[in-house]
């Protein structure tokens, strides 16, 4: 089958050779661009260095947490394609002070049409919720427009990284299977065809030209028009049997957030069908294992559901005391990323593929990682939480770690709400910021390879 690629459809590449090169308008629109901010700026964390800096550079532009996080969790696509393509999904809690925090539900999606469902492929694929979902937290939360936050990862497709421990060591956990594709191979190898290792450099122009006509055209180019057409194509051709039609009514959802009120804090969580944050939700509240409390919600709500009724059944459970002791099977991975800004503003996300390297395929023609349909597996526990006093930001955290991401979580925001000093045990991982007089202090795990930073510029 042929599949038509982005070739020429973008406009040029944008100058500089550097992560984020000097001059370059790190907010594409030129606003918030005209100064570098001093003094404090927030706090960006995540589990792969460039792409926190690339946070932490919007921050010092003027940017917002939204708009940080969102350019940060782009940039993840190109750094970290692993555990965050635009192939995949998520999940993100947004609060701006004074105000209850929001979530934000955008996980990787089975395909609802009878035709994807009759042909499945050889590869079931997800419906790519990524792009619409960070659209409409940044779109509610954001101060500029969102093709602005798209320029420091379009740089960085188009430039080249530097593969980060992080990423190099995700290839060498699957490299057999993974170059097995051709596409991924002409991606992820060097010449003599050997996988790329930590500190080698990786540019990927096809994923730069996908970015690019996003960024030009809009987001609803890729659900709507003749993005999406190609998209659906090139991941049909790797044996994935994505329908245009699906694309049409894959939609994110904004739903409010789980609580759980000590003294004069409260803790919000993202709710199922992010029920990484059920399971931290519990495990705070009624104490007890939260992958147990998970294992007993998926039991019992095996049959899904969708929106604030959703929302409310989680909420009532929580308050019911119930607590859970079941086992999930083998989980797939994430990673996850926490930002704060100087205005007292948050944003925590949990982002996944569906499975390392999703697929295990490259769409071709568009450099995206494609993302594997959760109809064939379990959904991975996506976790992150927004602690406040009062309305007052007191912490915002996000774990990944595959069956104690959950865990991680609830330790780490008791440790918030007890004042305490943040745990780092078992497999599961944690970014976070924990907040006291305006100032946030940002902390990932140190047994990871991911990166705190906001200092001033």
């Amino acid at each position: 089958m042929a599949v038509r690629t982005l070739a020429g459809l973008a406009a040029g590449s944008l100058a500089g050779c550097a992560v984020l090169p000097p001059g370059f308008d790190v907010l594409g629109g030129g606003k918030h661009t005209d100064t570098v901010l001093t003094g404090y700026v927030g706090t960006v964390v995540a589990d792969e260095p460039q792409a926190a800096l690339t946070g932490r550079d919007v921050l010092a532009h003027g940017g917002n947490a939204a708009d940080a996080a969102t350019a940060t969790a782009l940039a993840l696509a190109v750094t970290l394609p692993s555990r965050a393509s635009l192939g995949g999904g998520g999940a993100c809690i947004a609060a701006r002070p004074g105000e209850a925090p929001q979530s934000f539900l955008f996980l990787p999606a089975a395909p609802q049409n009878a035709a994807s469902s009759a042909t499945a492929g050889t590869r079931p694929a997800a419906v790519p919720m990524t792009p619409r979902g960070l659209f409409l937290m940044q779109l509610r939360y954001g101060s500029v427009e969102f093709a602005d936050t798209m320029q420091p990862a379009i740089a960085l497709a188009r430039n080249g990284i530097t593969v980060s421990r992080a990423f190099g060591a995700d290839l060498a956990a699957v490299h057999s299977a993974l170059l097995a594709d051709e596409t991924a191979r002409n991606t992820f190898t060097r010449a003599e065809d050997a996988v790329l290792q930590d500190g080698d450099s990786l540019s990927q122009p096809q994923l730069a030209n996908f970015l690019e006509r996003i960024s030009h055209v809009g987001v609803g180019d890729l659900y709507n028009g003749a993005l999406g057409a190609i998209y659906a194509e090139s991941v049909s051709a790797a044996g994935g049997a994505l329908d245009v039609a699906v694309l049409r009514t894959a939609l994110p959802a904004q739903v409010p957030s789980l609580q759980v009120t000590s003294g004069r804090n409260t803790a919000y969580f993202l709710p199922p069908p992010a029920d990484g944050g059920y399971g931290a939700a519990s495990m705070v509240r009624n104490g007890g294992s939260a992958q147990g409390a998970v294992a007993a919600w998926r039991a019992a709500h095996a049959a899904g559901g969708n929106g604030t009724d959703l929302v409310a059944a989680a909420q009532a459970a929580l308050d019911s005391g119930a607590r859970g002791n079941g086992v999930l099977g083998a989980l797939p991975a994430s990673t996850s990323l926490v930002v704060t800004d100087r205005q007292g503003g948050a944003v925590a996300c949990a982002l996944t593929d569906g499975n390392l390297f999703g697929t295990g395929r490259v769409a071709p023609g568009t450099g995206v990682v494609i993302g594997a349909s959760p109809a064939h597996g379990p959904q991975p526990l996506l976790g992150a939480a927004i602690v406040q006093s009062r309305g007052t930001l007191r912490g915002a955290l996000a774990s990944s770690g595959q069956n104690d991401a959950a865990d991680a979580l609830g330790a780490g925001t008791q440790a918030v709400l007890q004042d305490a000093a943040l745990p780092h045990e078992g497999s599961g991982r944690l970014n976070a910021a924990v907040c006291r007089g305006g100032t946030c202090i940002g902390e990932t795990d140190p047994r990871g390879t991911g990166l705190a930073t906001g200092d001033a510029r």
